[in-house]
C-alpha cells in the first residue's frame, strides 16, 4: 500500500488494524531481509517503510525513508517521504529527529498540503515531553510556540482544533509550575516570593483552572503580610467569579474569622483587576 501525494498525514489516522494484521501475517515483525535498498525504485522502498511501521519498527521506517532521500533525491517520493520519517521518528519517541525532519519539510515544501501536518508533528515533538509540572519549563514554552504556529498559518486544517485542546493544556501546565514555586515558598513563609508567583498566575494565567486556587492563597499570603485591604480585594474576586468553588469558601472563612469581609477595599493591582471583572473585562 503507497500513501498518495498530499495524503501522508491523514494515513497515521486511517491505517486500520485489519490492514496492520495483513501486513504482519505477510511479512513477520519486521522487513530487514530481502533486497538490498540500493536496488529497489523509490516506491519500493517507500513501501518497506510502511512495512516497518506497521510491523512496530519505527527506527527502522525511518532510517527506510531517508535512503529514498539520498537514492532519489528529485523524485515524488522524496517528499513523501520526508513527513513519513517525521512521523516515524515521533512513533519512535525520537524527538529531537521527529522536529529535525518535520522542519525540513516546512523549509523544503512550505506550500505543499502536509506541511500543516509537519508543523503540527513538530509541535507534538515538544508537547509529548512534558509529562510532569517539575521538568524545565522551556520544553513547554516551546510546545506553546509551535501550537501557536499551527493554529494562526493553517486554522483551516484538520489539525488546527487539536492545536488550541493542547495549547490550552500546555497553558495551564505553566500556570500549574507557578503554583507550585508558589505554595512552596507559602509554606516556608517566604510571602512575598509566594505572592509574585500567585501574582502571575492571576494576571498572565487567568483562563486557567488554577485562578480560583491562586486568589485564596494571595488571600492566605497578604492576611500573613498583614496586608488586610489586598486580601479582601482578593476574596472579592474569588468570591465574584468562584463562589461555588472550595477555595472562595476557604477564603471566606479566613477573612470573617479574622472579622473581615469580601469585598474590593484600598487601590491596588487587585482593585484594578476587581474593576474589570465588574465590567466585564475579565472572565
Amino acid at each position: 500500500m503507497s500513501v498518495k501525494k498530499g495524503h501522508a498525514s491523514r494515513w497515521m489516522f486511517r491505517f486500520g488494524a485489519a490492514v496492520s494484521l495483513a501486513i504482519l501475517a505477510a511479512c513477520g515483525n519486521s522487513d530487514r531481509g530481502g533486497e538490498p535498498l540500493d536496488d529497489l525504485s523509490a516506491q519500493a522502498i517507500f513501501e518497506r517503510g510502511e512495512r516497518q511501521i506497521a510491523s512496530g519498527n519505527p527506527d527502522d521506517a525511518a532510517f527506510t525513508f531517508g535512503e529514498i532521500e539520498r537514492l532519489y533525491p528529485y523524485s515524488e517520493f522524496a517528499q513523501r517521504a520526508l513527513i513519513m520519517q517525521a512521523f516515524a521518528y515521533h512513533r519512535d519517541e525520537d524527538y529531537p529527529n521527529s522536529r529535525a525532519s518535520a522542519q525540513r519539510y516546512l523549509d523544503f515544501y512550505p506550500a505543499e498540503d502536509d506541511a500543516a501536518y509537519a508543523a503540527y508533528l513538530l509541535a507534538l515533538s515538544y508537547y509529548d515531553q512534558i509529562d510532569e509540572v517539575g521538568r524545565d519549563q522551556g520544553l513547554t514554552f516551546q510546545a506553546l510556540q509551535s501550537l501557536r504556529r499551527v493554529i494562526e498559518q493553517y486554522p483551516d486544517s484538520e489539525y488546527a482544533d487539536t492545536s488550541v485542546l493542547k495549547f490550552d493544556l500546555a497553558f495551564d501546565h505553566l500556570a500549574a509550575k507557578e503554583m507550585e514555586i508558589g505554595r512552596f515558598y507559602l509554606k516556608r513563609g517566604n510571602y512575598v516570593a509566594a505572592v509574585n508567583r500567585f501574582r502571575t498566575v492571576v494576571e498572565d494565567f487567568q483562563t486557567t483552572s488554577h485562578t480560583p486556587e491562586a486568589l485564596h492563597r494571595l488571600v492566605e499570603s497578604y492576611l500573613s503580610l498583614g496586608l488586610v485591604e489586598e486580601a479582601q480585594t482578593a476574596g472579592a474576586i474569588l468570591g465574584y467569579n468562584y463562589q461555588s468553588s472550595e477555595w472562595y469558601e476557604s477564603s471566606f472563612a479566613l477573612l470573617t474569622g479574622q472579622g473581615l469581609s469580601a469585598d474590593a477595599a484600598g487601590d491596588n493591582w487587585l482593585s484594578s483587576i476587581y474593576r474589570q471583572v465588574l465590567l466585564g473585562e475579565w472572565l
